[in-house]
């Protein structure tokens, strides 16, 4: 009969000691722990409103070289890379006629040698009767203007076959020569032939062979493309941050110069082209081509109220804080809010500094 007592005094102690911890565990997993709930202070920051644009670093100035004159890439003088002044050489190009180019060419300084002939002969027949008084001063000076007109057509046709033979001639002191100078000073990009390559010369009614691609990196912009929702904050001379995805860390400064009147269609979504010139790179060295990010910076207000935007309900244009009345209780308070940027939102009216503003309940997703 002891015995039996006995167990039965164990079992219910057993059952109890089960409730009690099921209960101290269920009590410690309700709230916080402390009885104390999740509040974040009104506090002075400084908010900075930014758009945000999306491109490249580019040259302001970046130009195409083609030539003048066809033939075949001769000599290169410069290599990629390469930093140069204007108006010096950049490659040759030997002249490569067709066997009927050059046989005209041949021709045309035959037939103007024959007209000058016949037109000295003329001049020289004109002397003796003007000398006699036999032809006027107007008739004699027409004669003259033909043998010089003659005179000229052939040295022409002569400096055009040495061309074609010999890729240089000397006009009058000037050294002619098939070299394509730079047009500007600046660094070559890109190089687009080699020794031996044709080249289509450029004129009025065809494009010409690209040679080399140059520019000045001295002036650099960015250029790339806000959203449709940004485009109507910015404008012309807002400055900017630039932050290049080659070159971690590094803040380059920056301001709007251009923003396109058309948008245009990216991935299904409306953008706008903007540019930026580049203002400040420092000891930055930058490359054409770099991706990076522009934060155009909209509005900055310094030292003034904010809360976390997350903290804020939005409703009907009105913004509200939740504030806490006791150990439990709470009310909904109206606040008038100013700039924002997307983490903190200025708080115009409604709180001071230091005020405790509830944090938002979170639901556990089980």
């Amino acid at each position: 009969m002891k015995k039996k007592s006995k167990k039965l005094f164990l079992i219910s102690a057993g059952a109890i000691i089960v409730v009690v911890v099921v209960s101290v565990v269920m009590f410690s997993g309700s709230g916080n722990g402390n009885g104390k709930r999740s509040t974040v202070k009104v506090e002075k920051k400084t908010i900075i409103e930014k758009a945000l644009a999306v491109g490249s670093i580019e040259p302001m100035n970046e130009i195409e070289v083609k030539s003048k004159i066809s033939g075949v890439v001769g000599k290169l003088f410069v290599e990629v890379g390469d930093f140069v002044r204007a108006g010096a050489p950049l490659l040759e190009v030997k002249p490569d006629p067709t066997p009927l180019e050059l046989a005209q060419a041949k021709r045309d300084v035959e037939m103007t040698s024959l007209e000058m002939k016949g037109t000295a002969k003329a001049l020289e027949r004109t002397k003796k009767l003007k000398m006699k008084g036999l032809v006027s001063d107007q008739e004699f000076e027409s004669i003259l203007r033909q043998y010089e007109e003659a005179k000229l057509r052939n040295q022409i046709a002569k400096e055009r076959l040495e061309l074609l033979e010999v890729g240089k001639i000397n006009i009058e002191g000037t050294e002619i020569e098939a070299v394509v100078k730079a047009p500007l000073t600046g660094f070559i990009l890109e190089k687009y032939v080699n020794p031996g390559d044709p080249v289509v010369p450029l004129t009025s009614y065809q494009p010409g062979t690209s040679l080399m691609r140059m520019a000045n990196m001295d002036q650099l912009i960015f250029k790339g493309t806000v959203d449709e929702i940004d485009v109507g904050k910015i404008k012309e001379g807002l400055p900017c941050e630039l932050q290049v995805g080659a070159l971690p860390g590094k803040i380059i400064k920056g301001h709007v110069t251009l923003i396109s009147l058309k948008a245009k269609k990216e991935d299904n979504t409306t953008v706008f082209p903007v540019e930026i010139k580049i203002d400040e790179i420092g000891n930055t060295m930058l490359r054409a081509g770099y991706s990076a990010n522009a934060h155009i910076i909209i509005a900055k207000r310094d030292s003034v109220l904010a809360v976390p935007e997350r903290v804020v309900t939005f409703r009907n244009d009105s913004a509200f804080v939740k504030i806490p009345v006791g150990e439990k209780g709470q009310k909904e308070k109206y606040i008038k809010t100013g700039l924002s940027d997307a983490i903190y939102i200025e708080v115009i009216e409604g709180l001071k500094e230091g005020d405790e503003v509830l944090e938002k309940e979170t639901k556990e997703i089980i």
